[in-house]
């Protein structure tokens, strides 16, 4: 009988959340309107944007979609299949879906980021940084595109469940050594902690106006 080595689960993982990703991208493409290559583009952006803004950040080059074409491929499948499906939603449900997706996404790369960050040596803090910043760089790239706000940037619950979610992963790994149950301990953080906030609709404060 085949077992999954902690490896394979970064595979999966790693896949889910370049799927989620790029469907976030299609149905913003949809709410915007625009053509297959717009699509085609914020889709490829928000899935590979975050990593590939990790692994030159940790200086491993070449960077993975350019090692591991899978990632691309998987983008473009993604693409044609979600399609003609974002097509039968009305704007109410793409906003709806859009948000849930994201916040898998969010949490499938945060994992990834603070894992690949980790195998390569990195201390705790930059390990979480890493996953932050893999979780959150693609969606704000997407947005830059879409000209729209960053969601990091407004009073949303966002990299904030990425940190929480980061410090869970480093800390069940310290702990056990058990790749694949840190990551699922910290992916289920970051989730549940976004979509509670998405729910109850929590925000962070902000500063007041200056006089």
């Amino acid at each position: 009988m085949m077992s999954f080595t902690a490896d394979d689960w970064v595979l999966v993982l790693d896949m889910l959340g370049t799927v989620v990703f790029a469907l976030s991208g299609v149905l913003v493409a949809r709410r915007l309107q625009m053509d297959g290559f717009g699509l085609l583009v914020l889709a490829s952006v928000t899935a590979i944007g975050g990593g590939t803004i990790r692994d030159l950040v940790l200086g491993v080059r070449p960077v993975f979609w350019v090692v591991d074409v899978l990632y691309l491929w998987v983008i473009l499948i993604t693409c044609i299949v979600a399609i003609p499906l974002a097509q039968l939603l009305s704007r109410a449900k793409v906003n709806w879906l859009l948000l849930r997706a994201d916040a898998l996404g969010l949490a499938t790369f945060t994992a990834i980021g603070v894992n690949k960050a980790l195998d390569l040596g990195a201390p705790a803090i930059v390990a979480v940084g890493m996953g932050v910043l893999t979780g959150v760089g693609g969606g704000v790239i997407r947005d830059v595109l879409a000209r729209e706000m960053p969601m990091v940037l407004c009073r949303e619950i966002y990299a904030t469940a990425c940190i929480a979610g980061g410090l869970v992963q480093v800390l069940v790994d310290q702990q056990t050594g058990q790749t694949p149950l840190a990551m699922l301990s910290g992916m289920l953080v970051t989730l549940l902690i976004r979509l509670a906030a998405l729910h109850w609709h929590w925000q962070l404060p902000t500063f007041g106006k200056l006089d």
